[in-house]
């Protein structure tokens, strides 16, 4: 009876020492490798709490110029009622050819007023006159799109053209027959966003409506309804 006492214990006792490093396999794995995978899924649920600001012109689109121009050309489908696609913003610069460092104060003044990285341009073929050779960088541009655009809209109609010196309305003449309109302008820091002890050269720029309108008229019309100050002549 003794011994077979002694031979349970012992097979008791092997049985334990084989099940803990099981259960410490188990608790390794759970600490280890699970514990990570549910680290990373806690991380991956995390979401931020601010709320999405939705760009002022687009509910003044929405609100008053599809209206305004329903009913000023009789649209009879939404579809038809014309809108601005995109904004395009060219830099040229010309005395990059002698002064390269331009561009880059360029591209960095052009990325404080847009909040978007504009494509540095070069030039396609070289002219000995201007001392031009091909591949060189002679300006900078960008295309804004969505949200980024009718926030643009806003600042510029609303801040940039009032800042303008002896600003008195721009030009209702500067369509392209399709309903597209740019804007020259002479000074960068009409913008409120550049800093003005910080310049090396005053540059100019060209800003490009493009709309799906389909004549100049309608193009007018949905800029006049958006805000924008034409002359009166």
């Amino acid at each position: 009876m003794a011994d077979e006492k002694t031979e349970k214990t012992s097979e008791q006792s092997e049985t334990k020492k084989e099940k803990k490093p099981r259960d410490d396999a188990k608790g390794g794995g759970k600490k280890g490798g699970g514990g990570g995978g549910r680290g990373e899924r806690e991380k991956a649920k995390v979401v931020s709490s601010a709320e999405a600001v939705v760009p002022r012109f687009i509910a003044k689109y929405k609100d008053v110029a599809i209206p305004a121009l329903t009913k000023q050309f009789g649209y009879t489908n939404p579809n038809q009622v014309p809108r601005i696609e995109k904004i395009v913003i060219n830099m040229g610069l010309g005395a990059a050819v002698t002064n390269p460092k331009i561009i880059d104060s360029a591209v960095e003044e052009l990325r404080a007023i847009t909040g978007q990285k504009p494509v540095v341009t070069r030039s396609k073929k070289a002219i000995a006159s201007f001392k031009l050779r091909a591949g060189l960088p002679i300006g900078a541009m960008l295309t804004l799109r969505k949200a980024k655009m009718w926030e643009f809209l806003d600042r510029f109609i609303s801040i940039a053209l009032p800042r303008m010196r002896d600003f008195r309305g721009v030009s209702r003449r500067a369509f392209d027959g399709q309903g597209n309109y740019t804007i020259g302008l002479k000074e960068q820091i009409i913008f409120p966003e550049i800093d003005y002890d910080r310049i090396d050269v005053i540059k100019g720029l060209n800003v490009s409506f493009v709309t799906t309108a389909n004549t100049d008229e309608e193009g007018r019309a949905l800029l006049q309804h958006m805000g924008m100050p034409f002359r009166a002549t």
